[in-house]
């Protein structure tokens, strides 16, 4: 299958791992955003999904960081939330 049949027929949906120390358990409050891990941009939700998991395992002594998915795809075009 070439590239462009394959870009015609799954669509493109961003998605941005990033996490960070947060001040609370309790809340989605950063201690420092300086210091926010930007993990990257994924193509798909799957590949998004890895990235996230892989950062958490590697801070999973530190109870207070929370790594997160951002749908992109969701805020570029929100009359297309499936």
């Amino acid at each position: 299958m070439s590239q462009d049949s394959t870009e015609r027929t799954s669509k493109q949906l961003l998605h941005f791992v990033f996490g960070g120390e947060l001040k609370s358990l309790s809340g989605i409050e950063f201690n420092d955003i300086t210091k926010l891990d930007m993990v990257g941009i994924f193509p798909n939700y799957a590949e998004a999904h890895k990235a996230w998991k892989a950062a958490a395992q590697r801070t999973v002594d530190n109870a207070h960081m929370r790594y997160f998915i951002v749908h992109m795809h969701r805020l570029l075009d929100p009359t297309s939330i499936p």
